[in-house]
């Protein structure tokens, strides 16, 4: 069977992270996720003894489980087979070639009944510098090129889980405005998250600078707020599964139930004359 085209260039996408590091990267959305994520941990209230996070920065993600070992994010994880109780995937599922391979080499690494977490950018980011960029290219250049990385939708992302051999999965979002003086410092933001394009079918020409000028003219035009700052909407999506393990529920089989739904719906009914109680009128 022939594989599919790439969709990411990893080696730009590692230069970029690479410049975003040398620069001084902007990871205010790496440590908000990984606020969320300290959150959602006390919420399981169990103690992990061998975590591990999957992340491009590292230093964002260090103070989240002290002793955690940070994997970096590559196509192929370097995570041995059963060896940890939690792995977390942070920040990274959207630039992946295989999604669905990079679940697996984590459920794989998580011993029976280990929690798989995970967060990626949701289809909704960046959806007004989406819309302005593709406006300002058909107004400026005449057509459209690959720029901004197709994100996932969430309806989709629990199907996902259940390929990767994952239970229990679930698939959350939470969706927040960040607000700039300009597209230009939204940009700029980008450049130093590591997040400006990598995409493998892009353009390798350099972009003319009045592409920019038009798109940030357009963001100005539609999106400007009260306050004279234009907003970039942010949605991340959460991912939980379980390693599979028999301590775990268990759907029961099809045929195996004791008493038809309508036998039980008619036992509840009220009868005439009694109360859903149990007592008389």
């Amino acid at each position: 069977m022939t594989r599919p085209p790439d969709l990411t260039d990893r080696q730009a996408l590692a230069l970029h992270r690479a410049r975003a590091l040398k620069a001084g990267p902007a990871l205010f959305l790496h440590e908000a996720a990984a606020d969320e994520i300290k959150e959602r941990l006390i919420e399981v209230n169990r103690t992990f003894t061998a975590p591990a996070v999957v992340t491009p920065f590292a230093e964002a993600w260090q103070g989240l489980l002290p002793g955690a070992r940070m994997v970096p994010a590559e196509e192929t994880l370097d995570l041995a087979p059963g060896a940890h109780d939690l792995v977390i995937h942070a920040l990274a599922l959207h630039w992946a070639n295989d999604p669905v391979g990079q679940l697996i080499q984590c459920r794989r690494a998580l011993k029976p009944d280990g929690l798989f977490l995970g967060v990626m950018f949701g289809g909704r980011s960046l959806q007004e510098l989406r819309a302005v960029l593709a406006e300002a290219e058909a107004a400026t250049l005449g057509g459209l090129s690959p720029r901004v990385l197709p994100m996932a939708e969430i309806r989709d992302l629990g199907a996902l889980l259940q390929r990767a051999g994952l239970a229990l999965p679930v698939a959350d979002c939470a969706e927040f405005s960040v607000t700039y003086q300009s597209a230009y410092h939204l940009m700029r933001d980008l450049r130093a998250m590591g997040e400006t394009n990598a995409l493998a079918a892009r353009h390798r020409r350099t972009a003319p600078r009045r592409l920019f000028s038009e798109a940030a003219r357009r963001y100005a035009e539609f999106h400007t707020m009260p306050d004279g700052r234009i907003p970039a909407t942010v949605e991340m999506i959460y991912l939980t599964g379980w390693a599979p393990a028999e301590t775990q529920p268990q759907a029961l089989k099809p045929g195996s139930a004791r008493m038809r739904l309508a036998d039980a719906l008619n036992r509840a009914a009220p009868q005439p004359g009694e109360r859903n109680d149990g007592g008389s009128d």
